[in-house]
């Protein structure tokens, strides 16, 4: 089994390989109140660790500098006061070179400890802080994406574009109606919300094994899908014209041929790769 040591280590570091391709000026801008730049998620993630963890374990603890603990809390009340989200790209200084300086510093302070103790509470206040902090490699990215989509450029992050592009099921799986148990049930790591055991009552129904394909959502498309209100509920229906909805977020149609923006630049779809990146409704 993997130490919690070298998984700490790994899980660090491939953060770090994602910023390898960003350029200076890609760590500070904030494209929408919900998209957070990659420097305050690179910050923010340290921060977890030196609040929840090192203040919590070292006692002769010296934090890196007393005004993080403000600026890159993200939404802990407890904690004390944050900035508002929205603000997250006015945060010029610090510099991106000293925030990797904080997060080695925060390493080697993490290594040290896990090195020497070997507690149960801090095992799993760390293991909470790396699926913290993947959820953090994860956000980086596809809020990266959304800056970079503004960049009337089509800025390229990568030559891998992280599309998923196979099927591998096909066919029709049938659900009988049943009492299902759903939540988490075991005593590996879990989020709270997916905690809370419980039964639910389902009524047969039939789903596909596979996943839609970018084909299929453009014939959904191109019969009129975002104009006839019966293919929408009506909180979606309300949203979809509200805000002028006509097609996906990251999708163009460039003289009659649909695009997408992908982290590897605007592309042509693929009608047989799978619908990514499409909102909730």
């Amino acid at each position: 089994m993997t130490s919690i040591l070298t998984s700490y280590k790994k899980i660090r570091q491939y953060t770090e390989r994602l910023c390898k391709p960003l350029q200076i000026e890609d760590y500070t801008p904030q494209s929408a109140p919900f998209a957070s730049p990659p420097k305050w998620h690179i910050a923010h993630t340290s921060w977890f660790f030196e609040e929840m963890i090192l203040k919590k374990f070292k006692n002769d603890y010296e934090v890196f500098d007393e005004d993080y603990s403000f600026l890159f809390n993200s939404y802990y009340n407890s904690l004390g006061k944050r900035i508002e989200r929205h603000q997250r790209g006015l945060i010029t200084r610090p510099t991106v070179e000293t925030i990797f300086k904080y997060r080695k510093y925060v390493d080697d302070e993490m290594i040290t400890l896990l090195a020497n103790n070997s507690s149960q509470e801090l095992q799993e206040l760390t293991i909470l802080g790396l699926n913290h902090e993947q959820q953090h490699q994860e956000l980086l990215l596809t809020d990266l994406k959304y800056t970079f989509s503004k960049n009337p450029l089509y800025p390229k992050y990568s030559e891998n574009n992280f599309i998923n592009n196979k099927n591998n099921e096909t066919g029709f799986a049938n659900i009988d109606e049943g009492v299902y148990e759903i939540g988490h049930q075991e005593d590996s790591f879990s989020f709270d919300n997916e905690l809370g055991k419980h039964r639910v009552f389902l009524e047969s129904f039939e789903i596909s094994k596979a996943l839609v394909t970018n084909g299929e959502f453009i014939e959904f498309i191109e019969k009129g899908g975002y104009e006839n209100s019966k293919y929408w509920l009506d909180d979606g229906w309300f949203w979809l014209n509200k805000n002028n909805i006509k097609k996906p977020l990251f999708w163009e149609n460039v003289d009659g041929v649909w695009h997408q923006y992908t982290l590897s630049g605007l592309q042509k779809i693929n009608p047989d790769e799978i619908l990514a990146h499409i909102s909730f409704y």
